[in-house]
């Protein structure tokens, strides 16, 4: 029997029992050969799949893909970005309960190139990246950062060539791209006005390149590791997930915040926060007129949480700063005024 742990959608606890899972004889010897805990790797894909709303049975087909003897070629590319994106992947652990889906998925595929990581440097390192981008559709592209979009602007060159070349040599063979954090989904912090570097989203640069190839864009500064690695495991077991008009996964960015924030109850009649730390504000009153953009931006944050599940922006006091959104850096509020601190504009949302 296995239990998933601490989710909750719609209203509906996830920690409920789903029930046996059988899974064939090669899977289960995989797993007994790499020493993992069968229940826990079965609890995390249990829960993996509660999160994109998949069937119970999609999780052999899943435990399947992760244990597979043949791992999945990963290039991992940065470019104009923080590192807090790979931060957030590397350091998380998605499930109560001890497996970590996401130090799993850091062992089950093979990350074939990615600079913060790897051991290898310099020319060793251009040698590496042009060994695993050299096989036609052998590898999915994770590109982390923005990328100046004139090519010889003199802004972000790495190994001698600019991002623009970079990018364009590492894609052309890429099975898929899946642009990680707000800098590559929509430009970020690096496109805020007055983008010195011209910086411009993966999306806008593969446009002007002319290359067309498949991609989902994985926004947040930085993304929630789970919804990283979900989007990850999902592309690997099912192919492309349903996708809205800005290349987000639904099953993750199908829902604004605010939609299940538990102070979306005050949002109507009130307490409304309107200074932190008074009154409202310790009862656990709406944070709109703090300039919260819970409202309009479209992310998983008040259902999957963060840090294993335990908190939100909105649970330790403080708004929504909208960071899965384009242009979230400039976005005009009332009375045209940008900041965090600023309310949401009258009409852009369902006052």
């Amino acid at each position: 029997m296995v239990r998933v742990l601490g989710y909750f959608r719609d209203g509906k606890n996830f920690a409920e029992p789903v029930g046996e899972i059988e899974l064939d004889a090669d899977t289960e010897a995989r797993i007994a050969e790499l020493g993992i805990s069968r229940r826990g790797l079965l609890t995390s894909l249990a829960g993996m799949a509660s999160l994109m709303a998949l069937p119970q049975s999609i999780i052999p087909a899943m435990a399947q893909t992760v244990v597979s003897p043949k791992k999945p070629s990963v290039v991992y590319m940065s470019f104009q970005e923080c590192t807090g994106c790979l931060e957030s992947m590397v350091n998380s652990f998605a499930f109560r309960g001890g497996a970590s889906i996401e130090n799993l998925l850091l062992n089950i595929i093979s990350l074939d190139y990615q600079e913060t990581l790897m051991a290898a440097a310099g020319a060793q390192a251009e040698e590496q990246l042009a060994n695993a981008t050299a096989t036609p559709n052998g590898y999915v592209l994770v590109v982390d950062g923005s990328i100046p979009q004139i090519a010889n602007s003199g802004f972000f060159v790495s190994g001698g060539r600019s991002g623009v070349e970079r990018f364009r040599a590492a894609a052309q063979n890429a099975l898929a791209i899946v642009p990680v954090g707000t800098c590559a989904s929509f430009g970020g912090l690096p496109k805020a006005d007055p983008n010195p570097t011209g910086a411009v989203s993966i999306r806008t640069l593969m446009t002007q390149l002319g290359i067309s190839k498949p991609l989902i864009n994985v926004p947040g500064c930085p993304p929630i590791p789970e919804v990283i690695t979900g989007t990850i495991l999902y592309y690997l077991t099912k192919g492309l997930p349903s996708l809205d008009s800005l290349k987000r996964p639904k099953i993750y960015y199908g829902e604004t915040v605010h939609d299940e924030c538990y102070r979306e109850e005050y949002f109507e009649d009130g307490p409304r926060v309107a200074v932190f730390d008074d009154k409202a504000a310790r009862f656990g009153g709406c944070l709109i007129d703090m300039g919260c953009k819970g409202p309009v931006t479209h992310n998983a944050c008040s259902t999957i949480k963060w840090n294993q599940g335990v908190s939100f922006p909105m649970m330790a006091g403080h708004g929504c700063i909208g960071c899965a959104e384009p242009d979230f850096w400039d976005r005009l509020n009332i009375n045209g005024k940008k900041g965090f601190y600023q309310r949401l504009a009258p009409g852009s949302f369902d006052d």
